[in-house]
């Protein structure tokens, strides 16, 4: 009796041990998605209240830009091949698509979760908010590109966002440490080589980019804290990782690569 009173016990201790930290991950979930919606709310006062500060802003980078790329129709058909084809949405979506696939083949079920929720997320969250606001695109002469629906947040930035921000979390464990630097330049070019198109093309205004950026990564931000709640629900302890969501992918036995920290096997 004893034992299993102490049994008891120690197994009680670790379950209320346990929802202390879903608690605390739950409560830090909410707090960050309450601080990141912050600035894209006061954005998204300021664009409907027609704020005269953002008009000018929106409209000199507008007229600026527009003015290029009428000038220069070469730069102006580069642009629309990275944003039609190298940056569209449907490219990123079917990037994030192919590694949730391959994150089921590879048995990392939560990660593939994970990506999956934050990408339909992104996508149903972007379009709620475009309906609400309904704000309309730059109406331009002579315009280099046509673009359907309404303006605010930009699908493009927001898409960019969201899955850059899912391809670095789950990846960035398995990149060699050298690579990391290299990786993360690549997304945040992607991410702002997104936004400078739709703007320099003129199918959106400056603060629908910066809307779009700042929706993606609440919506990313808000996903991966639920995650890590989900995570220590169950009762995983983190590994020593110091960037990336989850080091899922990652080998629980490293080799030793000389330096004493290992080195992780696909």
């Amino acid at each position: 009796m004893p034992v299993r009173a102490a049994v008891r016990r120690f197994t009680e201790s670790r379950r209320r041990a346990a929802d202390r930290r879903f608690g605390v991950h739950l409560l830090g979930a909410v707090a960050v998605a309450a601080v990141m919606a912050v600035p894209f709310g006061l954005l998204v006062v300021l664009v409907e209240g027609r704020w005269a500060p953002l008009r000018r802003l929106d409209a000199g980078a507008a007229n600026r830009l527009h003015q290029a790329a009428v000038a220069h129709p070469a730069w102006t058909t580069t642009l629309r091949l990275l944003s039609d084809r190298v940056w569209d949405p449907v490219t990123l979506r079917t990037a994030v698509a192919l590694l949730t696939v391959w994150l089921l083949h590879r048995r990392a079920w939560r990660l593939a979760a994970w990506s999956a929720v934050t990408a339909v997320a992104g996508g149903l969250i972007g379009l709620l908010v475009k309906t609400v606001v309904e704000r309309a695109r730059p109406s331009l002469e002579n315009p280099v590109a046509q673009a359907p629906g309404f303006s605010f947040p930009s699908g493009h930035a927001m898409t960019a966002t969201t899955s850059c921000a899912v391809v670095l979390l789950v990846l960035l464990p398995t990149v060699p440490r050298a690579w990391r630097p290299l990786c993360w330049c690549v997304a945040l070019l992607s991410v702002i080589g997104v936004g400078f198109t739709r703007v320099a093309l003129g199918v959106h205004w400056f603060s629908d980019v910066v809307g779009g950026w700042l929706l993606g990564l609440a919506v990313v931000t808000s996903t991966a804290w639920a995650f890590e709640a989900w995570r220590a629900d169950v009762g995983r302890d983190r590994p020593a990782v110091r960037e990336g969501l989850e080091p899922e992918l990652v080998d629980r036995h490293p080799e030793p690569d000389g330096t004493g920290h290992g080195i992780s096997r696909f």
